[in-house]
């Protein structure tokens, strides 16, 4: 189905504040002074029958919403086309104050495999006209399926062009794989400002969201199409592990932060209820499955591991080897995770099996730097959970694995297998990782090291920001690294930089 995507998408976020009900009938009207769905509208969590819709009420988005304190009736509907003649399902909801009049609606009994549209009402206004697609039929061999991931996207580093890009692609899906927010300014060549501090308690959180979502760009990229997303440590504090954070060294403290920042993440992203909060505890690992093409896991890596190694409590950043390190006992995802994981990859049948998680999977040894060195806020830091991971692959076979990654701000290809050192050692997955949206990337030296010391690595780059696209086939997985010409720059171009396949039965990619 080919849609002119950029008139479709510049019409519907141009939808009028004003505009008469959606269709369900009752008194006057709540009336708005100004739009209240100021951070756009986006869908999520697509299944077969079914599709989580999201909006926010905000006509002060900055300044906690600028919303009464009491719920709100929300109107919404789904139809079959974008002018609303076949609408499927509608109903009100009401949006709380206790979730920042966020909206998290179920819409059930969709049709597998196809596209729909949707809005919201609230009082006299009307929200923009988003697109969704339901997932293929189990049973179902579509003859293509695409989706982007992305990951890392500062709002001082860079203009988030790669949204606007990944909006005007012909995808299927897009896949969020963490730090969809920093909380902290770093960075050099700074083209906007987050213009508050570091967020620690609810309403600072919603702010810092309300900014980031408040960007016609990953509006757009929302619009478009469904998401999955997941989170990793910026969402919270920098490097944290689960109830340990070396910013907020009071581990009450900090887990009221964690789940402040948890809350606010889930009233920001078209999150399934499985998702909702409980305090500082939210589960957000799942399992997709998308005709018999695809099975995705999205796993969840930081709120359920060990403390890192070798550290001493201080930053987990790269540091010599030590025994604590390579102890059994060590998650990365925690053994509930990890059970859970294992009875995913005995059960997946689809032809291609995506593993997606926050990080660099596969081994990034420094001895450049004087002996063994690893990264200890990486998988690095807990190669027996590693191992344990790729060990369920090596039991339960599932077809075509693979592992996608982001956090690291540059594009790898990777072989995944249990022992690095070997060079016999089969290969188990390919792992891919892109790079980030804005966030600035390793120095060209240090990946030039990287890719000698570590022949694992088919591929490295950081010098470049911007996202990556797959597409699958009965035969084929392909893989497009795609690259920003210039991230400080609103309208840059974006190009491709590389493209990777993997063959259906054939372990490891290739270059296309």
């Amino acid at each position: 189905m080919k849609l002119p995507r950029r008139r479709f998408l510049a019409g519907s976020l141009a939808a009028g504040v004003i505009a008469s009900p959606v269709g369900i009938v009752r008194g006057q009207p709540l009336a708005f002074a100004s739009d209240p769905f100021t951070l756009g509208i986006a869908s999520g969590s697509p299944r077969e029958d079914s599709v989580v819709l999201w909006t926010r009420l905000a006509p002060q988005p900055l300044e906690g919403g600028g919303m009464p304190d009491s719920p709100v009736a929300v109107d919404w509907q789904i139809a079959e086309d974008e002018k609303f003649a076949r609408v499927v399902a509608q109903s009100t909801v009401q949006a709380m104050p206790a979730e920042g009049h966020a909206v998290h609606v179920e819409a059930k009994g969709l049709r597998p495999g196809r596209h729909y549209w949707y809005r919201f009402r609230a009082g006299n206004a009307l929200s923009p006209i988003g697109r969704t697609r339901t997932a293929p039929a189990a049973g179902s061999t579509p003859a293509q399926f695409r989706f982007a991931f992305a990951s890392c996207a500062q709002y001082e580093q860079g203009h988030f062009a790669a949204y606007r890009d990944i909006a005007n692609r012909d995808l299927d899906l897009v896949m969020h794989l963490g730090d969809y927010i920093y909380e902290k300014s770093w960075g050099s060549k700074l083209v906007r400002q987050h213009a508050v501090g570091i967020p620690t308690a609810l309403s600072e959180f919603r702010d810092r969201y309300a900014l980031y979502k408040l960007d016609p760009d990953l509006q757009a990229a929302h619009a478009a199409f469904p998401w999955l997303a997941i989170w990793d440590d910026h969402e919270v504090a920098d490097d944290y592990a689960n109830d340990r954070s070396y910013t907020t060294r009071d581990p009450a403290q900090f887990m009221k932060m964690r789940a402040a920042a948890y809350q606010a993440y889930y009233e920001h992203l078209p999150l399934p209820a499985s998702a909702r909060p409980r305090g500082p505890f939210a589960t957000i690992y799942e399992r997709y499955r998308f005709g018999d093409v695809l099975d995705v896991m999205l796993l969840d890596d930081r709120q359920y591991r060990s403390p890192p190694a070798c550290v001493g409590g201080a930053r987990p950043g790269t540091v010599a080897d030590c025994p604590e390190r390579t102890l059994e006992a060590r998650t990365m995802l925690g053994s509930q995770q990890e059970q859970w994981l294992d009875r995913q990859i005995a059960g997946a049948k689809a032809h291609w099996t995506i593993v997606a998680q926050q990080t660099l999977m596969a081994e990034l040894d420094r001895p450049n730097e004087g002996g063994h060195r690893f990264w200890m806020d990486g998988w690095d830091g807990y190669p027996n959970a590693r191992r344990r991971l790729l060990d369920s692959i090596a039991t339960h076979k599932p077809r075509n694995p693979v592992v996608i990654g982001g956090d690291r701000h540059a594009f790898f290809v990777a072989d995944l297998k249990r022992d690095f050192a070997k060079a016999n050692e089969p290969v188990l997955a390919s792992e891919f990782v892109g790079t980030s949206i804005t966030s600035q990337g390793p120095s060209a030296a240090s990946m030039q090291q990287a890719l000698k010391a570590n022949p694992q690595l088919k591929y490295g780059r950081g010098d470049k920001r911007g996202y990556a696209t797959v597409e699958f086939t009965a035969s084929r997985c392909t893989v497009g690294f795609e690259a920003l010409d210039d991230e400080k720059q609103k309208d840059s171009a974006v190009r491709r930089l590389a493209t990777f396949v993997v063959e259906d039965g054939v372990t490891g990619a290739k270059p296309a």
